[in-house]
């Protein structure tokens, strides 16, 4: 085993309102973030590529957590993210082992995602945080579900730990009226962005 998971930590939003009307069902947004251990710092390591199976398991276990603090009903969820944050012994690269398996493990969660699972990630100290972006799980230009969600642990990622994150949200900002902003429903569509 190269990851071990020292604690997860789960931070769920519900949005009442944003100084306008309350909507009718309030906006939902959620991240998890397991500290793990990280196999790979103090050397360069030509290849990481056997991390993967190992990360899309743990994406797909941190998927399923989240789902259930989500209220447990994946058909509400359209909005998912993804990001790292690297203990200062480690490096960027590090970070970005996570992309392909944790996004592939939240999607097996989810059991749909088309889009792009966006990302970030970033080399810190104890008790960074970082904004996770979020946009829609079937068409990345669904402009009301551009967001983030900040997150962070306390007493993580120390030196040769990572900070693993997924966020997932159901329905876009609560009071979304982005100016030209693309819908679901104009994808496809003659001069709109595949």
């Amino acid at each position: 085993m190269l990851f071990t998971v020292r604690k997860i930590v789960t931070v769920v939003e519900e949005i009442e309102h944003d100084f306008g009307p309350p909507p009718a069902v309030p906006a939902r947004k959620g991240a998890i973030a397991a500290v793990v251990t990280n196999p790979y710092v103090g050397r360069y390591v030509d290849d990481l590529s056997p991390a993967s199976e190992e990360l899309k398991a743990l994406g797909e276990r941190l998927g399923n957590l989240l789902i259930g603090h989500l209220g447990g009903d994946r058909t509400v969820i359209d909005g998912y993210g993804k990001g790292t944050i690297v203990g200062s012994a480690g490096e960027i690269e590090h970070g970005a082992m996570w992309h392909i398996p944790g996004g592939a493990g939240m999607r097996a969660a989810l059991g749909k995602g088309t889009s792009i699972v966006p990302s970030t990630k970033k080399v810190a100290g104890v008790g960074a945080r970082l904004d996770v972006p979020i946009t829609h799980l079937e068409w990345s230009y669904v402009g009301s579900h551009y967001d983030a969600i900040e997150v962070g642990v306390p007493d993580g990622p120390r030196p040769d730990e990572m900070v693993v994150i997924l966020a997932m949200a159901c329905g876009g900002r609560v009071h979304a009226r982005l100016a030209g902003g693309f819908t679901l429903a104009d994808r496809g569509k003659p001069g709109v962005p595949a």
